[in-house]
């Protein structure tokens, strides 16, 4: 069994003209948002996990509120794939739970796919919610299931 938890990072700040998009950082009510989510998911979460966080500076700022290490990876920035994602982090072949803090529209298509919805641009996921999904064997037979969808306002 493992456990894969996707993340969206918090509202944050457009880009200003000089600035890139990985630069961005969030916004008062994105820190207190992510600190939010991430209070939960750290009451929820078992003791092992691993975390992944874009290079996206609000990607980061978000995985920060969760009090546990996280790995930034380049392959999981705003412009990854699902496909892209689920090889970045070793899911499902992993055992261990993992968190992946990023982006749309990656996020939404990673979970169009594992809820087999056939939608072309994923699905939408609001800024600051975190979707868990639980991977089992049963009957020799893969199944992915919804542990929890979270969202700030909700918690």
């Amino acid at each position: 069994m493992s456990d894969l938890i996707l993340w969206r990072h918090a509202e944050a700040f457009d880009a200003l003209e000089s600035q890139s998009d990985l630069e961005r950082k969030l916004t008062v009510k994105g820190q207190r948002n992510a600190e939010r989510v991430a209070h939960w998911l750290d009451r929820n979460l078992p003791q092992r996990c691993r975390v992944f966080a874009s290079e996206a500076k609000r990607s980061q700022q978000t995985a920060h509120c969760l009090p546990r290490k996280f790995k930034v990876l380049p392959t999981i920035n705003p412009d990854a794939t699902a496909q892209q994602v689920f090889a970045a982090v070793g899911w499902p072949e992993c055992d261990d739970t993992i968190v992946v803090v990023g982006h749309q529209p990656w996020i939404g298509e990673c979970i169009a796919t594992l809820l087999h919805v056939n939608h072309v641009n994923g699905m939408s996921v609001k800024k600051g919610a975190a979707w868990w999904f639980q991977r089992r064997v049963k009957d020799d037979l893969p199944e992915v299931s919804v542990r929890a969808v979270i969202s700030p306002e909700l918690l």
